[in-house]
């Protein structure tokens, strides 16, 4: 029927239609049903006419009853053919033809104007275009589109400072020195200081950098992100995603905002390595040691030299000399280590150096390494002057212990400015845990671009115990939430994760999205501990366990490294560790499985053991608070996100403040209630994650949702991260539930 008497061969436009339904049923690509169906209409008659004018012209005029082109086709053609003529009857087939395969692809259309005009003709005239709409954008200001958050944001001005500046490099043992290159460029810094004391950014006189092509997807990036989707071309959507285009214009800090203390690096002279290897030597053949030859390698405050022993001599005769070395030479942070060929002594210097982060940021080798590295941090320089960072992400926990006022504040700014110079704010986001009240308050400002809270929460930098205990459930959460989008997408780890949602292989309306890198810094954790106790430890072994393949990492820092402090659970899920001076040799064996912690001279000095490398000492390098200041407000003043990054929603059930089940008035329900209840039955799963992707709504909301669901009977209360238990079983008795909630 369909053939013979209506389309001919051109009813196979049907088979094409249903073929699409069912990709559509089985969600295995996302289809849009009515364009479908009306390119297979206008098909099935386009072919019908096309295929019968055609074969009017073969001896297989009468194929299949009426003719390839059907009946319709058959009368269509002879029609067409009656009012134009063949000639103008086939004129128009074509015209239609070429206009049905511009409705398929706008390929066509282009590769049509270039037959025409030419390539260069469409890239001009698209270019004026560009021009144009760049035009428009100056004149109606300069707005931040935040695609991730769906706002617009208006907000400070935008520094002009270049991230390329004031590199530096290491020079063998002589300390560091600027590396000068052939392009060498004039720096005109203002330091202007206003009402309240502060001081602008430094401001740079450069060429003006080439416009970045990204600017221009601004207008797509705008629009919420279901019209996101809905409203990408293909070309767009095979483009690669770049979270970055959320802030296009965020600039990285530059390095002229870090001092580099030159005036504060000492060379060790020839006079004091003569005299510390003579009395190595007396102390040696005091015992009859023999010793075949001595090198020393000059670091920033320790002095490592390289002792060629006789044959015959055990390694084990010098250590157990290690104090009447440390006598001998009557200088402090003496330590005896086992080298490849050798043994090593490691002495301090008289006039140690200060090691400055710019230093250490700026030499090639960070350069090189940090380009592979996920989360790079700077740490120093080691006793053989080389530069000494860390992946974070491989860590991929750190733990810092060590005495008061050996340097562990310092070592955790160091860390996180490290961090700044490396990471997008969309790529990374900070939880900060301040007991003390003054460690981390130098980052407060930061938190519309870096930092991460609870919703409810009054400041970003988290400093009352029991926020910090909702803090790290609220992680514990997200870590859960993280481990359902990485199951959904077949993948293993984050990294996995966001490359494939930057190759555009997820679809943003089933819930994925681009996830940052969370970094947890807690200070005084000891301090926690004795405060809170299993409220704190309970969520933190969870996130060491288990939140490493979804990119949050912890580091943790306490001053009292005590075998109740530092359990067993934390070192087994902590095996990156950093010790700074301790006072007795048990402490140096908790922290890092190994005496030596409590030899360290201090100010920095530390040892650092990570997986797959062998105790390595380290001299810290140094950002002062000035520093820091000049960095956070180069940031802030830069425009940056609505707000701080939001964490899942957290109530503590124990919580009496934060209200109960019973607190619940079900006259209030939500306007998605009875949708929702009607989902959790149908599908019998009791699950907020899923309320989420359903219905898009925020976790908060959703959350809010699955307790008064659960306040009304439907389901059960939660069991940790599990599901929640589905009470009823079919949707009549639900109706009767919903019914008798009407009449309350």
């Amino acid at each position: 029927f369909l053939i013979s008497r209506l389309f001919g061969l051109g009813a196979f436009a049907l088979p094409i239609f249903l073929a699409a339904i069912a990709v559509y049923c089985f969600r295995l690509r996302d289809v849009n049903l009515l364009r479908v169906f009306v390119l297979c209409a206008f098909g099935a008659v386009i072919f019908s006419v096309v295929l019968a004018y055609v074969f009017s012209f073969t001896p297989y005029d009468a194929m299949l009853g009426n003719g390839a082109g059907g009946s319709y086709g058959h009368y269509a053609s002879r029609w067409l053919c009656s009012m134009l003529g063949k000639t103008g009857a086939a004129c128009a087939l074509v015209l239609v033809l070429f206009l049905y395969a511009c409705l398929l692809t706008p390929k066509v259309a282009f590769w049509f104007d270039d037959l025409l005009y030419g390539v260069s003709h469409r890239e001009k005239k698209e270019d004026d275009e560009n021009q144009g709409l760049e035009g428009d954008e100056d004149e109606e200001g300069d707005s931040e589109i935040d695609g991730i958050h769906g706002l617009v944001v208006e907000g400070a001005e935008e520094a002009d400072t270049d991230p390329t500046d004031d590199w530096l490099d290491f020079a063998g043992t002589d300390g560091p020195e600027t590396k000068k290159t052939d392009e060498e460029e004039t720096d005109t810094v203002e330091d202007v200081a206003d009402e309240d004391g502060d001081e602008d950014v430094a401001e740079e006189t450069k060429p003006e950098a080439e416009e970045n092509p990204a600017d221009k997807v601004e207008i797509v990036v705008e629009k919420s992100e279901n019209e996101i989707v809905q409203g990408l071309s293909d070309e767009q959507w095979r483009e690669r995603y770049d979270p970055r285009l959320d802030l296009p214009k965020y600039k990285l800090p530059p390095m002229s905002l870090l001092n580099d203390y030159k005036d504060m690096w000492y060379e060790v002279s020839r006079e004091e390595l003569e005299n510390n290897k003579q009395r190595i030597v007396n102390a040696l053949n005091s015992y009859k040691i023999r010793v075949k030859g001595i090198t020393a390698k000059m670091g920033p405050t320790v002095t490592l030299y390289k002792i060629q022993l006789d044959d015959g001599i055990k390694v084990a005769q010098v250590r157990n000399l290690e104090e009447d070395i440390a006598i001998s030479l009557g200088a402090k942070g003496v330590r005896v280590v086992t080298l490849l060929d050798s043994v090593g002594i490691e002495v301090a210097n008289v006039k140690p150096s200060v090691v400055a982060l710019k230093s250490v940021l700026g030499c090639q080798q960070y350069q090189e390494a940090s380009q592979k590295m996920e989360l790079p941090m700077a740490i120093g320089i080691t006793v053989t002057n080389e530069p000494f960072f860390l992946d974070l992400a491989k860590m991929p926990h750190l733990l810092v212990a060590g005495a008061t006022g050996q340097g562990k504040s310092v070592g955790l700014n160091v860390m996180i400015t490290s961090l700044l110079y490396a990471k997008h704010p969309a790529e990374m986001k900070l939880v900060m845990v301040d007991p003390k009240k003054v460690e981390f308050s130098l980052y407060e400002k930061l938190d519309r671009h870096y930092l991460a809270m609870l919703p409810d929460a009054d400041e970003a930098i988290i400093t009352d115990t029991k926020k910090v205990a909702n803090t790290l459930n609220s992680l514990c959460i997200e870590m859960d939430a993280r481990y359902e989008l990485l199951k959904k997408a077949d993948v293993r780890q984050l990294k996995e994760y966001n490359a494939k949602f930057l190759n555009r292989q997820l679809n943003p309306l089933k819930g994925h999205k681009f996830l940052p890198y969370i970094v947890v810094i807690i200070d005084e954790f000891g301090d926690l501990l004795m405060t809170a106790g299993r409220e704190i430890e309970n969520p933190i072994a969870r996130l060491a366990q288990k939140a490493r393949a979804v990119g949050i990492h912890l580091i943790i820092a306490t001053q009292r490294p005590t075998v109740n402090i530092i359990t067993g659970s934390i070192k087994a899920n902590f095996n990156s560790r950093v010790a700074f001076k301790v006072n007795t040799g048990t402490d140096s064996k908790v922290i890092i499985d190994a005496p030596g912690a409590n030899r360290l001279i201090g100010r920095g000095d530390m040892l650092v053991v990570y997986p797959g490398h062998d105790l390595t000492r380290v001299q810290c390098a140094l950002v002062d608070t000035p520093e820091i200041l000049n960095i956070v407000r180069f940031i802030s003043n830069q425009r940056g996100y609505p707000g701080p990054f939001e964490l899942p929603e957290y109530v503590d059930p124990n919580d009496e403040d934060a209200g109960g089940m019973g607190d619940i008035d079900l006259h209030k329900r939500d306007q998605l209630f009875e949708e929702c209840a009607r989902m959790v039955v149908q599908y019998q799963q009791g699950s907020t994650s899923m309320l989420q992707r359903k219905l898009n709504v925020g976790y908060a909301r959703a959350g809010r949702i699955m307790d008064q669901l659960e306040a009304a009977g439907i389901v059960g209360p939660q069991e940790g991260s599990k599901a929640r238990a589905v009470l009823v079983t079919d949707l009549d008795t639900l109706d009767r539930i919903l019914e008798s909630l009407n009449h309350i």
